[in-house]
């Protein structure tokens, strides 16, 4: 690697990113960083909540306690604000940031759309939205063939499918988040349970319910909207410092942002309409044109719908699967620091 200063997109995880494999991830990279803890910590305690800095040092990973919406959303949070901390700036200048789903929130965060008591604030707030109990759930499927080309037949057969259980009288179904080479549902349980038995199996796996998460990016959280815009007032946000591309494809520049309107589009549509990642990769991608795609952990799961939507654009002359991997082994273009190898190039 040249000692010349590369620009980078950073793009922040959502939900499901903190598993079994992550269990001790800010004890293990971070253990030099801990006090980033303090505020979030801080804002946990005020709610009577476990600490982050206990349930990173578990002794045994919980599906019950990691899991859950209001820890999952602050242990993720905390991975991803120490990588962003790690990266090093002699290599890297960060010329823009997004996130999926709820990556959005940590987006704001480490653009500094929100300082650290207003970021613990609005990410442990959102999280624990449904304590009390999910509203809805979700299902992803792929929408793209072996080469991760977007397949017309795939669109088409799970239109076909939504629209057939939303023809169903007490069946919702929404499309929840566009992740390049998949599609991701949120709807009632009646709703999924039926989108499961229409849509055929692939790869043993999809359609594949994900785990303790609600009905996210769909109008069945109008309610949750509503209540986060009287918790969360918009004198929490303040310009961004970077700028920030969000779920809808816009940018919100450092010096232009109104900050109104980011408090509202992140309380309102961000919260019950559909996320498109896709697009935010895709406005990134052609804006900022960045040397490299820097991916924050924990884990590395957004690897592929980043690489399956370079791929849609034909972006540094990526033509389909095989491309994408054997350039990642020579020098890579995408930097998941989840992953032991990419992260050193981060470092």
């Amino acid at each position: 690697m040249s000692n010349q200063k590369q620009t980078a997109l950073v793009i922040c995880p959502g939900r499901g990113t903190y598993n079994k494999d992550e269990l001790g991830y800010l004890h293990r990279y971070h253990a030099d960083k801990l006090h980033i803890l303090d505020a979030i910590d801080t804002e946990r305690a005020v709610n009577g909540q476990k600490s982050v800095r206990e349930l990173d040092s578990m002794e045994s990973y919980s599906m019950k306690q990691h899991t859950v919406g209001e820890n999952a959303a602050s242990l993720i949070y905390a991975c991803s604000k120490a990588d962003f901390m790690a990266i090093n700036r002699d290599k890297y200048d960060i010329v823009g940031v997004t996130g999926n789903s709820m990556g959005w929130y940590i987006a704001l965060a480490v653009a500094g759309a929100l300082n650290e008591a207003n970021a613990a604030k609005l990410i442990n707030t959102m999280g624990s939205m449904m304590a009390g109990g999910t509203i809805g759930g979700q299902s992803i499927y792929p929408i793209v063939d072996e080469n991760w080309k977007v397949s017309p037949s795939m669109v088409e057969q799970v239109h076909s499918a939504m629209a057939e259980v939303n023809a169903h009288p007490d069946a919702e179904l929404h499309e929840s988040i566009r992740l390049g080479g998949y599609m991701v549902f949120g709807g009632n349980d009646k709703a999924l349970k039926m989108l499961e038995s229409i849509l055929p199996k692939l790869e043993e796996r999809y359609p594949m319910r994900l785990f303790n998460h609600a009905a996210f990016h769909t109008p069945m959280l109008d309610d949750i909207a509503k209540k986060a815009q009287t918790l969360l007032p918009a004198s929490l946000f303040q310009a961004p410092e970077v700028p920030l591309v969000d779920g809808k494809g816009q940018i919100w520049q450092p010096y232009s942002t109104d900050v109104e309107k980011l408090h509202h589009y992140t309380l309102d549509a961000q919260v019950n309409r559909t996320y498109d990642f896709t697009k935010a990769i895709e406005v990134s991608i052609k804006e900022f044109a960045p040397d490299k795609l820097i991916v924050l952990g924990p884990g590395a799961t957004l690897g592929g719908a980043i690489a399956q939507t370079l791929i849609m654009h034909k972006w540094q002359d990526f033509q389909d699967k095989a491309d994408f991997i054997s350039r990642q082994k020579v020098e890579p273009y995408l930097l998941a620091m989840g992953m032991e190898k990419q992260r050193e190039w981060v470092l």
